[in-house]
């Protein structure tokens, strides 16, 4: 079991942040990252769609016998991580509302009444996931959130944060955030680090900006080592990366020259995996083991 690979998946690109993060913090563990390019944007989706399109992915998945999954996407950890914990019962699987939310109020300090901004899909708003979650540790935070509709479609167009129609729609949300006294932004979907220089620009460089993929791979690690899982020992010395090996259910080409703003390096195109295979019986799929 030590040897499995790790899962992340999400709606597209996004979640490529983080399995950075967990390949920089557990070099050795092997990553299996599963992108559902042909069905984003799951922001403006409802609760049983984003919870049928993540259990058609892990299904599908489930043959390599991974030792977790993380669900990479904001999203679809707000709408359907209890759901698809309940229908996976055996599987280690976690999201990143949760560290994001930490991270956040750690960053608001002592203040007793801070300003807490996130940003996020309009189908994460709505579920109120990431209220939730920072309430419960510090229960006098006062939230603004703000859809962001436009950022998803913008980032997976590959356009870049000196874009006119980019800075535009980060203005549109960010600012009346920050005439609000902003004290700790949270980026509410893993797309959206990839423009991050461009949002410090905006709310200032007073204002931590939290994004929850470091927070992500130190949770994933904590878990694994807790379990006697990690591929290696903490106080060993890793000698070779684990691999990194990619999956999108639309133009894998693409996928392989953007996935490089997001990961810092260059990938092999991805497999292409049909959603007509996704909606098939997972005992009906061929096993794949990566090269």
């Amino acid at each position: 079991m030590n040897a499995s690979p790790i899962i992340v998946l999400d709606s597209g690109l996004g979640g490529l942040t983080v399995a950075r993060a967990i390949r920089t913090r557990l070099p050795a563990e092997d990553i299996l990252y599963f992108g559902d390019t042909a069905r984003l944007p799951y922001g403006s989706k409802s609760a049983g769609t984003v919870t049928l399109f993540v259990k058609q992915i892990i299904s599908y998945l489930q043959s390599y016998h991974p030792k977790h999954v993380v669900i990479a996407c904001n999203t679809a950890t707000a709408l359907a991580l209890p759901a698809i914990r309940a229908e996976f019962p055996g599987m280690s699987i976690s999201g990143v509302i949760e560290p994001g939310a930490k991270a956040a109020v750690l960053a608001a300090g002592s203040k007793h009444h801070p300003v807490i901004g996130i940003m996020a899909t309009e189908a994460t708003v709505r579920s109120k996931a990431y209220d939730r979650a920072i309430h419960r540790r510090r229960n006098h935070a006062h939230l603004l959130l703000q859809a962001a509709p436009l950022l998803v479609p913008i980032i997976e167009d590959g356009r870049k944060a000196d874009d006119p129609l980019v800075k535009l729609a980060l203005k549109q949300y960010l600012l009346p955030m920050v005439a609000r006294e902003l004290d700790v932004l949270v980026l509410g979907c893993t797309h959206y680090p990839i423009l991050r220089d461009a949002i410090i620009k905006i709310v200032g460089p007073d204002v931590p900006v939290i994004d929850s993929a470091e927070q992500c791979a130190e949770d994933v690690a904590k878990r694994l080592g807790d379990k006697g899982l990690l591929k290696h020992r903490p106080d060993e010395s890793v000698d070779s990366q684990g691999y990194l090996k990619c999956f999108a259910t639309d133009d894998s080409q693409r996928f392989a020259k953007l996935a490089s703003r997001f990961l810092g390096m260059r990938i092999d195109d991805p497999i292409w995996v049909s959603t007509d295979d996704l909606i098939l019986p997972a005992s009906t799929l061929p096993l794949r083991v990566p090269a």
